[in-house]
């Protein structure tokens, strides 16, 4: 019986094979072009639903794309169509052309059409490309980027096919393994076919599933958090140790200087002193506080947090007008500009504390330790809390939570609800929020109706607001209680926006008007918007200012709307933006 089902098997797989061979068969006249083709034995419907997928990921998405990128999703997403247009050919070979009369065609026919498909194509995807070139250098000037050239942009078309050609190469060793477990479950315990089938998926399913997850991923994430401890280690050029008291790092610091990683080195010695900030703000400044804690500073998060308080006590940050919480990205980035914007507008008379928790720069963090920042954001933000409330009330400083990138995702793990925010600080500056943050998500699908969601508002913006641009602070023009919640977000920002429900999920921001520097050509295509806005998110902060994840000086703004420093006017924000500016210029990128 065993050897009769791998017979039956075998013979299936056999006229199989033959109409393959009868479908692809270009003649005897041209063995070459026969042979080549038959080794490719690419399936015709997936050619067509190839080319439907790679001219749909061309479509313009959140940020300009050069070639390199496109051709990488390009090709991604011809893979998955060519799958997909298998699968519908299959069907309707299988359940709608079966038995008619007039099927298959004469063969003349059936080889014309089987030119003709490829040959279409291929002029598709090279007219899809080069009115792709142009929507790609109108997104590049609506932000202010040089723009790609149409010839340039044609390589794209070489690099998509190489990335297919190997992802369906990948796709049918799978498919042969598989058959060949189907065979071996027939053939050694006779059991039936459709039961082989389904045992010989499971079977490659797990063991693939077992590789992934219990060998690549595990391995590759210990040799990635490996590099970049050793990166942790070293130290920006021209990055000094502070020798001022108020520093982390400094020579009176509890927090020794090699201890604070690459990223607390770069915070606690970046920034403006007493005199500078005397300079520009034209009246006397104190020292700012800086404090930092880095992973090598004790061997335990309680042990790292409780020298956080301690650094604080030391430093007299209790005694400060304002004390700022910096729940950090993977790596314990601050920018640059928030920090030197709070010290500016303050004069020096705050203190800022944050601390790292993590190796690994954000989008690892984002995958690999998305718990742990939110964790980590909890144990900062309670902690300093716990000891800001023993603190007289009358003399408490004004407590204030800023986040970026990760880093919002970090400070919000420390509140269940924005009536939390309130009961336990004076304000939070939130920007470029992850789709994944919970509160985040929780107060953008209960905004008020008719409010899209690229610049949602909730409640009439009476305790939390959202904004683009620094003038869509102060909208609505409506009441805005204290403490006030702020999120700072772009509607070209791919880490706002990006989210695994985009693969089947038409998102509002795709059905709305688009966003003030989103071209209106951009669509939705199951699969595809996924892969285009997952390429955004590498270049996510390499476009000008005001646009993707790059806020600029519009945090300025943010805090100033945040805090409602007393006196402040609007001239005094151009002040101090100016001198950012100039700050910004000579002390390089902020990452």
């Amino acid at each position: 019986m065993a050897a009769a089902q791998v017979d039956r098997l075998a013979l299936i797989e056999a006229r199989q094979g033959q109409i393959i061979a009868a479908v692809t068969d270009f003649g005897g006249r041209h063995p070459l072009t026969a042979r080549v083709w038959g080794w490719l034995s690419l399936d015709f419907t997936g050619i067509a639903g190839a080319a439907l997928f790679f001219c749909w990921s061309l479509s313009p998405s959140l940020l300009p794309r050069d070639w390199l990128f496109q051709g990488l999703i390009g090709g991604i997403n011809a893979a998955i169509g060519y799958g997909v247009g298998c699968v519908v050919g299959w069907a309707v070979a299988r359940f709608l052309l079966a038995g008619r009369p007039w099927w298959p065609p004469p063969l003349p026919v059936l080889r014309a059409i089987k030119v003709a498909v490829p040959v279409a194509a291929a002029l598709a995807c090279i007219v899809a490309l080069a009115q792709a070139a142009g929507q790609q250098r109108e997104l590049a000037a609506l932000m202010g980027a040089e723009g790609t050239t149409t010839t340039g942009y044609l390589r794209t078309s070489v690099l998509a096919v190489a990335v297919a050609m190997l992802l369906i190469a990948t796709w049918r060793g799978f498919r042969d393994i598989w058959r060949w477990i189907t065979r071996l479950l027939m053939r050694r315990t006779g059991m039936p076919p459709g039961l082989a089938r389904t045992l010989a998926v499971l079977v490659v399913v797990l063991v693939t599933f077992m590789l992934i997850d219990g060998v690549l991923l595990r391995g590759a994430y210990a040799v990635v958090n490996s590099a970049f401890s050793l990166q942790d280690a070293s130290t920006r050029p021209g990055v000094e140790q502070p020798l001022n008291p108020e520093k982390s790092g400094s020579p009176e610091s509890l927090a020794p200087w090699e201890t604070l990683g690459f990223e607390g080195r770069n915070f606690v010695s970046r920034g403006m002193d007493a005199d500078e900030l005397s300079r520009i703000n034209g009246e006397p400044a104190e020292e700012p506080i800086r404090v930092y804690v880095g992973l090598d500073t004790a061997d335990t998060p309680e042990a790292r947090v409780d020298l956080v308080v301690d650094e604080l006590e030391r430093t007299g940050a209790f005694d400060r007008s304002a004390l700022v919480l910096i729940p950090t990205t993977g790596t314990g980035w601050v920018n640059p500009t928030a920090a030197q914007a709070m010290e500016l507008v303050h004069n020096g008379d705050l203190a800022m504390v944050a601390w790292q928790y993590s190796y690994l720069p954000s989008w690892i963090s984002f995958l690999a330790d998305r718990e742990k920042a939110a964790d980590a954001g909890r144990m900062l933000i309670d902690r300093v809390h716990e000891r800001w409330l023993q603190v007289p009330e009358d003399r408490r400083p004004e407590l204030y939570v800023y986040g970026e990138s990760l880093g919002t995702q970090s400070g919000e793990g420390a509140f269940d609800t924005l009536a939390a925010i309130r009961e336990t600080v004076d304000g939070v500056l939130w920007v470029g929020p992850p789709n994944s943050n919970r509160l985040w998500g929780q107060l953008v699908a209960r905004r008020d109706p008719g409010t899209p969601e690229v610049e949602p508002v909730y409640a009439d913006g009476l305790v939390v607001r959202f904004a683009d641009e620094r003038e869509d602070i102060d909208e609505p023009d409506t009441q805005w209680l204290s403490p006030r919640v702020l999120y700072i977000q772009h509607a070209s920002d791919p880490v706002v926006w990006w989210s695994p429900d985009l693969l089947f999920t038409r998102p509002d921001w795709l059905s709305e008007p688009p966003g003030p520097d989103r071209l209106p050509e951009m669509r939705w295509f199951p699969v595809v918007t996924f892969w285009q806005v997952t390429a955004d998110l590498t270049n996510a902060a390499g476009v000008p200012d005001g646009h993707g994840h790059n806020y600029g000086t519009t945090i300025l703004d943010g805090w100033v709307a945040v805090t409602q420093p007393e006196g402040w006017t609007d001239a005094d924000t151009e002040r101090v933006r100016i001198a950012l500016d100039a700050a910004r210029k000579t002390q390089g990128p902020e990452k």
